[in-house]
């Protein structure tokens, strides 16, 4: 294998301060070795103890992994437990006045929910659900907008041991009738409409939609959240009030214990065929794996106030909204809008009035605060900040130095986070008390997560050289399978030419650096190959933002007569859109940037700008998009989930 080149070249380091350390839960690198050790002598006992430490079980578990049919790994499977229980129950006699919830609306308005009110409006549904006919291994969809009630909903499902699957809400109706239909969902959980940045996006007319496509007789049940009192249209046959079905429910709800392998839900991720992949997730693991990654990656501790500002579409609003921090009956802020509504210092007001701790959020949300306003957190008072996080991609250096610097004020360390909605919870990450940091690594692997990187026939490469992102064992938080379809799970993951089939194949391509510090290079289907050389893009999109007039870059490649592949890059500027010969000189002098920060066998054939660039409204980058207007050919793809579909045309239209 031509392994991948790693081209980027960061040599800072930012040591955790003496004060975080000292209280850290793991406070120096040896307490880290000590646990990786422990894993290395002993890798069943130590997930076992793990379990045993970190969760209540109903009924003890005797086997720890069962992996006669691999990669279908069972951990825990003769014990029995209720998630909904491990997250509220647990703590009404400790902390039942303790504040699990600060939710604030896209207005303003700010309601807090203390454990004990959770846990009755969580059984009050619950209860409502079953009244219902929802049992034990049905499939109900939530399609909500990012409130309380959304982690309300998806408790009461684990409660009763229905399987949610949780859809963004802003999906399409053809994004979410696919997810109906493969799902095989009895039950739909969603709102009247949402309210973000002030605008109502109707959700409850969108599953109308969705309904009506077809193949969707499984579903009886619509129960609809009156979010805003707006009009919607009304089956009597089906759909049913959030409210009503409530009243009168009684506040105790006797939780359905369930098999530690047992789905807890389905999460639908987009695949390279377009048909998007349910991946499935078992209770007991991937509870341990969001429980344990809050201790120890998120150093929780009892006083802090955890805010991550992911929805619940997602994986990370999933792992680290509705189920880590209410396992460790942590405080959590829970945010409705927007960050730039109704200003861009939305987020940083948040901060200063909830005296938010722990701030966690995306690269993408982060390069878009820094164009909003660069010196707008000196404006606010963070001094309650003590922990920064990033998650969904790697971050470039230039934007944790600002996000280290700006927000965290130099003194916070910065956890870059690699995981995917595959893994459960994080696999590598810096332990903030002990790990030395460096802008865009995510450091190494937690204890028991054994990575490496590999090359095409599975063999570890050299230190230094890049190769594909595999995890050697199984580990508790992994997904179990695809919904309805094993093959594809093992084809996809476990591919028999890398590891025998034995090595879980993460899709990223990334090396390591002389300290063991692992360093992701992107997807490996976003590596290019440029006359010979295997490019990460991130790489090149690092550089491309490490330029003092870019605010934010993409960058994917295009068929090439001469060099197989050719380097097109996307750009956002700080400054003024650019027209006229202003374009020609900017693309120059970026061409140059990138030839002087990596080498000319990096430099773009073809730089492009505009006022954004096209993604979701979760921020997610579509790069398929860019792929296609790279290329050149018209674009056949849904884009219905677009935040901002007129960037296309501007993107098709500035080339050069």
């Amino acid at each position: 294998m031509t392994t991948i080149e790693s081209v980027l070249n960061e040599t800072r380091v930012f040591q955790p301060s003496s004060d975080f350390s000292q209280r850290a839960n793991i406070p120096d690198i040896k307490t880290y070795q000590v646990l990786c050790k422990e894993a290395e002598q002993d890798y069943l006992g130590f997930w076992a103890k793990q379990a045993r430490n970190h969760i209540i079980w109903h009924q003890p578990f005797t086997s720890i992994l069962d992996n006669h049919e691999p990669p279908f790994y069972k951990w825990f499977s003769d014990g029995v437990l209720n998630v909904s229980y491990n997250c509220l129950d647990r703590h009404l006699s400790t902390q039942a006045d303790k504040v699990a919830i600060i939710f604030e609306s896209d207005s303003g308005e700010v309601t807090k929910t203390t454990y004990e009110e959770l846990h009755r409006q969580v059984c009050q549904f619950a209860n409502a659900l079953k009244n219902q006919n929802i049992t034990k291994g049905d499939r109900v969809i939530i399609y909500m907008p990012m409130r309380t009630e959304a982690v309300v909903a998806m408790q009461a499902c684990a409660r009763i041991g229905a399987i949610h699957s949780v859809v963004f809400g802003g999906f399409s109706a053809k994004s979410l009738h696919e997810r109906i239909v493969d799902a095989g969902a009895v039950a739909i959980i969603t709102a009247d409409e949402q309210v973000r940045g002030s605008k109502h996006n109707p959700l409850k007319d969108t599953v109308d939609q969705a309904l009506n496509m077809g193949d969707t007789d499984s579903v009886k049940h619509v129960i609809v959240y009156r979010r805003t009192g707006a009009a919607v249209s009304f089956n009597s046959d089906r759909d049913v009030w959030w409210h009503e079905i409530v009243q009168q429910q009684s506040v105790d709800c006797e939780p359905e214990w369930v098999s530690s392998e047992h789905p807890l839900f389905t999460l639908y991720t987009s695949g390279s065929t377009g048909k998007p992949k349910g991946v499935q997730h078992s209770s007991g693991g991937y509870l341990l794996g969001a429980k344990l990654s809050m201790q120890w990656i998120f150093d929780y501790h009892s006083s802090d106030i955890f805010w991550c500002t992911a929805d619940v579409g997602w994986i990370t609003g999933h792992s680290y909204v509705a189920y880590g921090p209410l396992a460790m009956g942590a405080t959590q802020v829970i945010f409705e809008g927007i960050p730039t509504y109704p200003t861009p210092g939305r987020f940083w007001e948040i901060i200063q009035k909830h005296r938010v701790t722990t701030f966690y959020t995306a690269p993408t949300a982060i390069r878009s605060l820094i164009k909003l306003g660069a010196d707008l957190p000196a404006r606010y008072d963070l001094s309650s900040l003590r922990l920064l996080g990033s998650v969904g991609e790697p971050i470039n250096p230039e934007a944790w130095m600002w996000f280290y610097e700006k927000v965290g004020q130099s003194r916070c360390p910065i956890v870059d986070t690699w995981w995917q909605t595959e893994t459960g919870s994080h696999m590598i990450a810096p332990i903030p008390g002990a790990f030395p940091l460096k802008p865009g690594s995510c450091t190494m692997p937690l204890p028991g997560i054994v990575a490496a990187i590999v090359d095409e026939a599975g063999h570890d490469v050299e230190q230094g050289k890049g190769g594909f992102l595999v995890i050697k064992k199984p580990f508790p938080s992994q997904l179990r399978t695809l919904w309805g379809d094993p093959d594809r799970f093992r084809n996809t993951y476990f591919p028999k030419d890398i590891g025998n089939g034995q090595y879980y194949l993460a899709g990223d391509s990334a090396y390591r650096d002389k300290d063991g510090y692992f360093w992701i290079m992107g997807r490996i289907d976003d590596v290019l190959n440029v006359s010979g050389h295997r490019l990460g893009t991130m790489e090149i999109e690092s550089a491309l933002v490490a330029h003092p007039s870019v605010a934010e870059a993409a960058v994917v490649g295009k068929p090439h007569a001469i060099k197989g592949e050719a380097v097109v890059a996307f750009v956002v500027l700080k400054g003024a859109y650019p027209t006229g010969d202003t374009v020609t000189e900017m693309i120059n002098l970026l061409r140059d940037w990138v030839a002087k920060e990596i080498g000319p066998i990096a430099k773009p054939e073809e730089i492009r700008f505009g006022e954004n660039l096209p993604k979701t409204r979760s921020g997610k980058i579509m790069r398929r998009l860019l792929r296609t207007l790279a290329r050149g050919e018209e674009i056949t793809q849904d884009i219905s989930t677009l935040e901002n579909p007129a960037v296309l045309e501007q993107l098709k239209k500035n080339a050069g």
